[in-house]
């Protein structure tokens, strides 16, 4: 069940980071990173893995492209 959860935070994570690439929208990804934080530590609470390592790749897309646009574009 919290499996679940991390899921859709997940998801909501994501809705959140793809238009968040587009440049001058990497402000979104600050917006993100506490959900995504929030999931992995959810997913981490579950049994099983896949709603943690789906919030891991989300966080690595943000945090690069944090890192492309030097942290605020």
């Amino acid at each position: 069940m919290v499996n679940l959860f991390a899921y859709i935070i997940g998801i909501i994570s994501l809705i959140i980071v793809i238009p968040a690439t587009i440049p001058f929208l990497g402000w979104a990804n600050w917006i993100a990173m506490p959900l995504i934080v929030i999931g992995i530590v959810l997913g981490q609470l579950s049994s099983s893995n896949g709603g943690r390592n789906f919030c891991l790749v989300i966080g690595l897309i943000a945090v690069v492209r944090l890192s492309l646009g030097g942290g605020l574009l």
